[in-house]
């Protein structure tokens, strides 16, 4: 007997798409999940978008409030793809009003917004799930795995990249993402916590940080209408861009690891450039976005010279198999986000957690509050978990 879970998505979006369509896959993947995710209520503020996306994806209900999906006793979990300064306000509520939550990072602007979502769920005994889906490859689960075997010897140091040009162009709309007080710390939320998740995920707690901040793009012209995405905006009136646009940091890990993270959300000629480098005492290992099913591995006992060979992963990895039957065939983005619902839906089902947690966030949200007190200070500053 399967059980019916009425959910809901808040903020219909690109990643609100996401999210619908993971869960209209999930089964198709793993069919012997207890739950089956049935699409109850959609909740959009923007004028006619939640009616489309219900005549389109199949949800019961559309509302521009999302106070009335808290309310509806038919809806049992829900996604928080809203924007970043909607996460607190509404990752609280939905807690408290008994719902479980998959919620976008960075989860709110600051360590304190994401530390009150996770102490809400804590409290309303409900399953808190978040967006860091980059974990959810399975050749980053595999680079894990050699890592934790002691097979590249002991880790010396990382080198994480995520670099993007979808704030790029001269003409990108002054969205809430470019404003401190609705977007929060730029690209810091945007793309280094996934950064930083990465490298808890991968080496483990990161103890000390110092962190250097820019802003290329200062003025930008503000949209004349509703916006998704990274849209375009020519001939608004300009105003001040007021959050960052890269961050550069150095990283100094429990384990005694050093690091290298660096985000930029204007680098022109790059697209998704996302990965990393881990190198240890006996070898190392590579990993990047745009080949994600694949690692650069080195191993052996050669030390110098050694070479690097590439691993393709297979049904034996992480979740491939749900996918894939053999190896080099390829894994998505979208993908990923289904082996993000499956998680999500297996917590619910079990009462245990799977996969990224609130208490995940609450870590990249501390790796991130202590970027930004360096990069004002100018000197080294402790992570705080």
């Amino acid at each position: 007997m399967v059980d019916a879970l009425g959910v809901a998505v808040v903020g219909f979006g690109w990643m609100g798409r996401v999210h619908t369509q993971a869960y209209a896959r999930v089964r198709h993947h793993y069919p012997r999940l207890a739950l089956r995710p049935e699409l109850v209520v959609v909740a959009e503020e923007v004028p006619g978008r939640a009616e489309e996306a219900a005549d389109r994806f199949g949800f019961t209900a559309a509302t521009r409030d999302w106070r009335e999906v808290a309310a509806d006793p038919r809806v049992g979990a829900v996604s928080i793809t809203a924007p970043n300064f909607l996460h607190r306000e509404i990752g609280v509520a939905m807690a408290e009003a008994g719902k479980h939550i998959w919620i976008e990072k960075p989860v709110g602007l600051t360590v304190g917004d994401a530390r009150a979502v996770a102490d809400a769920v804590t409290a309303a005994g409900v399953q808190g799930a978040v967006g860091f889906n980059y974990r959810n490859a399975p050749a980053v689960e595999t680079a894990r795995d050699l890592i934790a075997s002691g097979e590249l010897g002991a880790i010396t140091h990382v080198r994480i990249r995520l670099f993007s040009d979808y704030a790029a162009h001269p003409d990108g709309a002054l969205t809430w993402r470019y404003e401190r007080e609705r977007g929060g710390s730029g690209v810091l939320g945007d793309l280094a916590s996934h950064g930083a998740d990465l490298a808890l995920f991968l080496l483990g707690d990161i103890t000390a940080l110092t962190a250097d901040t820019a802003l290329f793009v200062p003025e930008r012209a503000r949209p004349t209408g509703a916006t998704a995405g990274h849209a375009r905006a020519v001939g608004g009136v300009l105003g001040p861009v007021e959050n960052e646009d890269y961050v550069s940091c150095l990283l100094r890990f429990a384990s005694g690891a050093r690091g290298v993270l660096e985000a930029c959300r204007v680098s022109v000629g790059e697209q998704n450039n996302y990965g990393f480098e881990v190198h240890g005492t006996k070898g190392s290992v590579f990993w990047d976005f745009r080949r994600m099913n694949e690692l650069g591995v080195s191993r052996g006992t050669a030390y110098q010279d050694q070479p690097v060979s590439t691993v393709y992963v297979g049904p034996g990895d992480g979740e491939f198999g749900a996918f894939q039957p053999g190896a080099a065939n390829a894994m998505g983005y979208d993908d990923l986000k289904v082996v993000e619902a499956y998680r999500f839906l297996r917590s619910v089902a079990e009462g245990a957690p799977h996969g990224a947690t609130l208490a995940d966030a609450v870590r990249s949200a501390s790796v991130l509050d202590a970027m930004t007190r360096s990069a004002r200070s100018g000197v080294w500053a402790d992570v705080h978990p």
